[in-house]
C-alpha cells in the first residue's frame, strides 16, 4: 500500500472526530463510577481499568468504521459535491472502503463484548443506528438529526456500561440533543442558506448547557463544571453567531467543526460533576489531539 492510498483510509476514519467519541466514553464511565477513578491503585488491580481501556477502543472503531461506511453510502452525492473526497476521487475503490468499515464496524462490537453482555449489546444497537444514519435516514430533515443524536447518546451509555451500570441513563439526552443541533447547522455546510437552522441550534445549546446545570445539582458532586461549561459556550456559540451573521458555506463550516470538536469540552463539564477538576483537565487533552488532527484532516 503506497503513501496516498494509506492517508486516503486515514482521511476516511475522520482522525480529528475519533478523540470525541473516547470523550464520550470517558464522560460516561465518570457518571456511572465516580470517585471510584480517584483511587487509581483498586480501579487498575481490580481489572476494571483494562474494561475501559477496551471500551475506548470499541469507540474508536465504531465511530471509525461509522464515518468510512457514510463516505460509501455517500459515493455518488459526493462525486458532484465533494470530487477531492477518497472515494470519488478513485483513490480507493468503493468495495474496499465498505469491507474496510464493516471490519471496523466488528471490531468495536467485539471490544465492546470484551467487556461484557450489556456493553456488547448496546454496541450492536449503536451500529444498528449508525448504518440507519449513513443509509437513509440523513436524508430526513428531523429523523436524520435525531438519529446521529441517538448515535451519540448511545456512545455516552456504552461508557456508562463499563462499571455501575446505567442508573443515570437519562443523561444520554444530554448529546442527543447537543448532535441535533449540529446536524441541523451542517445541512448548509455546501449551499448555505440556514439562518433558521441556526438560530434553532442556539437555543437547543441552550437547554444543554442549562441540563448539564440542573443534573449536576441534583446528581453530581462538585460544581467544577461551571468553568468548563463557559469554554463551551464560548467555543460554540461565538462561530454560530458568525455564521448567522454571514450565512456562508464557510462560516457553517466553522460553526460545525467547532460543535464537533467542542464536544470534548460538553463531555469533560460533565465529568467534572461526578469526578474533581483534575479528571476534566485530562480530558482536554483529548481537545488538543483533536486539534492537531484537524489541521491534517478533515472533520466533516
Amino acid at each position: 500500500m503506497n503513501k496516498a492510498i494509506f492517508m486516503g483510509y486515514l482521511r476516511l476514519m475522520r482522525p480529528a472526530n475519533l478523540p470525541t467519541a473516547v470523550a464520550d466514553i470517558l464522560a460516561g464511565a465518570a457518571i456511572s463510577s465516580g470517585y471510584f477513578f480517584l483511587d487509581q491503585q483498586i480501579f487498575w488491580s481490580s481489572g476494571f481499568g483494562i474494561h475501559l481501556v477496551f471500551l475506548v477502543l470499541s469507540t474508536v472503531f465504531l465511530y471509525a468504521g461509522g464515518v468510512v461506511m457514510n463516505d460509501v453510502f455517500d459515493y455518488e452525492i459526493d462525486m458532484i459535491e465533494r470530487p477531492e473526497r477518497a472515494l470519488p476521487s478513485g483513490l480507493i475503490p468503493v468495495r474496499s472502503a465498505a469491507i474496510f468499515g464493516t471490519l471496523l464496524l466488528l471490531i468495536g462490537i467485539v471490544f465492546a463484548y470484551l467487556v461484557g453482555t450489556t456493553s456488547g449489546m448496546l454496541a450492536v444497537l449503536l451500529v444498528a443506528a449508525i448504518i440507519a444514519y449513513d443509509s437513509f435516514s440523513k436524508n430526513h430533515e428531523f429523523i436524520g438529526p435525531l438519529n446521529m443524536g441517538v448515535c451519540r447518546g448511545l456512545n455516552l451509555l456504552l461508557g456508562m456500561s463499563f462499571l455501575l451500570g446505567l442508573q443515570l441513563w437519562w443523561y444520554a439526552f444530554i448529546p442527543v440533543i447537543y448532535i441535533f443541533a449540529i446536524t441541523l447547522i451542517s445541512r448548509g455546510e455546501v449551499h448555505g442558506n440556514n439562518k433558521k437552522h441556526i438560530v434553532y441550534a442556539g437555543v437547543l445549546y441552550g437547554v444543554v448547557i442549562s441540563a448539564v446545570l440542573v443534573f449536576a445539582q441534583i446528581y453530581g458532586t462538585t460544581l467544577w463544571n461551571i468553568p468548563f461549561l463557559l469554554l463551551f459556550a464560548i467555543a460554540i456559540y461565538y462561530p454560530l453567531i458568525n455564521a448567522y451573521k454571514l450565512n456562508s458555506p464557510k462560516n457553517i463550516k466553522k460553526a460545525v467543526i467547532s460543535g464537533v470538536l467542542s464536544l470534548i469540552l460538553l463531555d469533560a463539564a460533565i465529568a467534572v460533576g461526578f469526578t474533581n477538576v483534575w479528571y476534566g483537565l485530562s480530558m482536554l487533552l483529548l481537545l488538543a489531539l483533536s486539534f492537531i488532527f484537524s489541521k491534517l484532516f478533515a472533520v466533516t
